[in-house]
């Protein structure tokens, strides 16, 4: 799928300083923002754009793709000889039979579907599969298949309105959790498919919980294609919608609004509105201080464990070196229980030490990013820029460096 603002980009007679001048523009960015996010100044960015500079390095490109949320370089450059995604990992082995379950009907089969009840137990079990395993997408990859069946199904038969809203609230969470597993593949047709179908069965189930799951999730799909203003759309009405349904009595209901709370920080944090970023974090923070200590929300990881993480985050997007890494070694990653989760942090840590400069500190935190969870490394375009930039480092010892972490994920043949 191609990302928004790129679909013109086609004609060869466009300029790189061109083509970068029309996605920075469609982005909202001035050119000192552009530049701020990349290393470079505003007057760097208006010398490219108006041809005094040619076409910069690889790795400013990556830097200058990753800012603009371009996900093919092609777009970028002009070169179809670029065609290089950016976000997207490598396509799971178990993809095509997640795929498979989620084009087959339900109204092609006779069989009983299961009790809700019996969806919800294998559906908790999968999501504390998830968090516990290293391989967490080989883990989903094997109990999708039959859990999207079986949840479809229920939907399908449910015999009255009570039992198709409880049917539905699971339907959608199993579309929320399929969605963890496609997230990052070569399969953005099937991610946007699980995503709205997710909604439809959240609204339909008039369940507070599974519309905030479902709405949580779409904002993150806009947000990764790069429309921060869908994404801030779906946030915001989300809340104003969820807002006279929750208290802190209803523990899931509230989590998931904290969580949304934190997303309209993410998505102020990509746009460098530092200001907002933090006034939404501080939010998120006071909603999480209200949960118990020891909750962790099982599909956003929204608990008081988790804001550490997501300040590291915010300092990040905002391009911050020595903030981000100061929040970064504030936030105890050993407390997070989830080890997707805390493999992700860690690559947030990376690019924290990354962003400061402190490129060795950056290896050695991407690396026990693979030892806590393989997977998620993987699949992560941000600790790929880096081992890729690594790679063609000047310095002989982090090339060695990056080499090793890069054969452990699959970058370099061993």
């Amino acid at each position: 799928m191609t990302s928004p603002g790129t679909s013109d980009l086609s004609g060869e007679e466009l300029t790189f300083g061109q083509r970068l001048k029309i996605l920075r523009a469609r982005r909202g960015m001035s050119r000192d923002v552009l530049g701020g996010l990349v290393g470079k100044s505003g007057s760097w960015v208006k010398s490219v754009e108006v041809g005094r500079l040619d076409m910069p390095k690889l790795h400013i490109l990556v830097r200058l793709a990753e800012a603009l949320r371009v996900r093919d370089l092609s777009h970028l450059t002009g070169e179809r000889s670029m065609q290089v995604d950016m976000f997207t990992g490598p396509g799971h082995t178990r993809l095509p039979a997640v795929r498979a379950a989620l084009n087959s009907s339900p109204a092609l089969t006779r069989r009983a579907a299961p009790p809700v009840s019996h969806l919800r137990a294998r559906l908790d079990q999968a999501w504390v599969a998830r968090h516990s395993s290293r391989d967490h997408r080989d883990v989903l990859g094997r109990l999708l298949p039959g859990l999207i069946t079986d949840a479809q199904l229920a939907a399908y038969q449910a015999e009255d309105r009570t039992q198709r809203r409880a049917a539905q609230a699971v339907l959608a969470e199993v579309y929320a959790i399929a969605q963890f597993f496609i997230a990052y593949q070569p399969a953005a047709d099937l991610l946007w498919r699980v995503a709205e179908r997710g909604m439809v069965a959240a609204q339909d189930s008039g369940d507070v919980h599974a519309i905030g799951v479902a709405s949580w999730l779409m904002a993150q799909a806009h947000r990764d294609a790069g429309d921060w203003d869908a994404a801030d759309v779906v946030t915001g009405e989300t809340l104003d919608a969820l807002r006279p349904h929750v208290d802190a009595g209803q523990v899931p209901a509230f989590a998931i609004w904290g969580a949304l709370h934190f997303e309209a920080g993410y998505t102020a944090a990509r746009r460098g509105e530092a200001g907002s970023a933090w006034r939404w974090w501080d939010l998120a923070e006071s909603i999480a201080s209200r949960l118990p200590g020891s909750y962790y929300h099982p599909v956003t990881s929204f608990s008081r464990a988790i804001m550490g993480a997501h300040a590291t985050t915010v300092a990040v997007e905002l391009r911050a070196g020595g903030e981000s890494v100061r929040q970064a070694e504030r936030a105890a990653d050993s407390v997070i229980p989830s080890r997707p989760r805390r493999a992700r942090h860690r690559i947030e840590q990376a690019r924290a030490y990354y962003l400061d400069g402190q490129y060795r500190e950056a290896l050695g935190v991407l690396d026990n990013a693979y030892d806590a969870a393989p997977e998620t490394i993987a699949y992560n375009g941000y600790a790929r820029r880096i081992l890729l930039e690594e790679l063609d480092s000047r310095d002989a010892s982090r090339r060695t460096s990056a080499s090793i972490v890069a054969t452990k994920v699959g970058l370099l043949t061993a």
